[in-house]
């Protein structure tokens, strides 16, 4: 049979899901592993997509998505992100996935090369490769805060690197990016006259700091910003997020669209609408849920004595395990959801630089987050 296209076999496998899927096969297992809101939609959104389909609306739309969700998608990030911008230049996608699928897909030719963060979100590296471009992992590291650090991405730029890719919130860290750390990497991205992609998934649960979209910050026209519905609202499987792109690129984004996904189904886009628009109780008390979670997660975490980062944003808690993983925290994580019925995301995931480290996700339930915790190796 014939061969599968080279780039293929360069795109890495997920560890998060290879525990994910081990968990599924089973019994009574505390899952952990993957970035899912114990929650429900709220009544509204869910109505509001049960009724596209009572009413209908299942034939395609607009590439870039209906009309009333582009429209509240400006005014929110108007209002909430300090961004300007025209309906034109906001597009649905199937998730903050295709977002970030489609804004690589945009900058880097074959060969082109992207900054991404080590530990960064698995698609980060993924999505590049599938474009046969080339991540280049810069580091974020514990005794810099893990922030990015300017003189670590001076040392990585080379005459094919085309774009520079930020998180903050930031998965699986939890970080959130200081305005004036933002400001240091729009000026390096200038100098370099490179792309930033800036992932915003998580920007309603920060709580150590206030989120700053890089976007806001953006004089020159060179940020596209990624963001989703999936864990503000609960909505991870209905697929529903937006790219925001620079002015301009309506007729490109247009065709692009059009030649791998059309459009994103219908229903999802009035339930969306519902979510932007509608009553944001719930976001507050699912930040203030993660808040809570998080607080008594730490407080356990001190009392064991095992290292921990304490996160500023997202739902997500980064935790040493290095004193038992023996330098293979993929496959002690493949042996603890079986041994301890406990699945936790590897560090290793992430990148290199996550070895001896796991992800536990904190937006689940109080009682299943705490006795996951509790079966973690003591620390000797």
């Amino acid at each position: 049979m014939p061969e599968l296209a080279r780039h293929i076999a360069s795109v890495p496998a997920s560890g998060i899901r290879r525990v994910f899927e081990a968990a599924h096969h089973l019994p009574d297992v505390i899952m952990l592993a993957i970035g899912e809101p114990d929650a429900e939609p709220a009544p509204h959104i869910a109505a509001a997509a049960m009724r596209a389909w009572a009413d209908g609306f299942t034939d395609y739309t607009p590439n870039g998505g209906v009309l009333e969700f582009r429209e509240a998608v400006v005014d929110k990030l108007s209002r909430v992100n300090g961004i300007d911008v025209g309906v034109d230049q906001v597009w649905s996608t199937i998730g903050a996935t295709q977002a970030l699928y489609q804004a690589q897909g945009l900058v880097l030719d074959p060969a082109d090369e992207i900054l991404v963060p080590d530990p960064g979100y698995t698609t980060f590296t993924m999505a590049a490769r599938m474009h046969s471009a080339v991540p280049v992992r810069y580091g974020l590291k514990a005794e810099s805060g893990f922030l990015p650090q300017i003189a670590d991405l001076e040392a990585l730029v080379t005459p094919r690197t085309r774009a520079l890719l930020v998180n903050s919130p930031s998965n699986p860290l939890g970080v959130v990016f200081p305005e004036q750390t933002l400001r240091d990497v729009l000026a390096f991205a200038a100098r370099h006259d490179l792309w930033v992609i800036s992932d915003e998934v998580y920007e309603y649960f920060a709580h150590g700091a206030p989120h700053v979209s890089i976007a806001s910050l953006d004089r020159d026209d060179r940020v596209l910003s990624v963001f989703s519905l999936s864990k503000t609202y609960a909505m991870t499987g209905i697929r529903a997020g937006y790219l925001v792109t620079p002015p301009g690129f309506g007729d490109e984004l247009r065709r692009v669209q059009e030649g791998s996904i059309s459009c994103i189904n219908a229903p999802a886009q009035y339930a969306a609408v519902a979510a932007l628009t509608g009553p944001q109780d719930a976001v507050t008390d699912a930040a203030a849920h993660y808040r809570d979670n998080v607080a008594r997660a730490t407080a356990l975490l001190r009392e064991r004595g095992i290292r921990h980062y304490e996160p500023q944003g997202a739902f997500y808690l980064w935790i040493d395990v290095s004193h038992a993983s023996g330098g293979d925290v993929q496959a002690w994580a493949e042996r603890f959801v079986t041994e301890q019925r406990v699945a936790v995301a590897p560090g290793s995931a992430f990148g290199p630089s996550g070895e001896g480290w796991i992800r536990v996700c904190a937006a689940s339930p109080t009682s299943d987050l705490l006795e996951g915790l509790s079966r973690l190796p003591s620390v000797v």
